[in-house]
């Protein structure tokens, strides 16, 4: 059963590179929402009370920032 995977990003954040490079490389499908580029997936970001990237979500889980070892936790159960 795969999960479900959004991330937030914006273009010049590092971490999120690496977020989605974790992603890639583990073969995960995700949805990319950039909120420099995207007003919507920007004003949806500071609606759910975060004002930083990258934030993924897996499922309903909330990962904030590039945490692998919880992303590991969350794709690999």
């Amino acid at each position: 059963m795969s999960k479900k995977v959004v991330v937030y990003t914006s273009s010049t954040c590092s971490y999120c590179h690496l977020a989605k490079n974790y992603l890639k490389e583990n073969n995960i499908a995700f949805e990319e929402k950039n909120v420099s580029t995207d007003t919507v997936a920007r004003k949806e970001l500071m609606s759910k009370g975060f004002m930083g990237v990258p934030v993924i979500y897996v499922d309903d889980e909330v990962v904030q920032g590039f945490d692998k070892t919880r992303l590991d936790e969350l794709l690999k159960s």
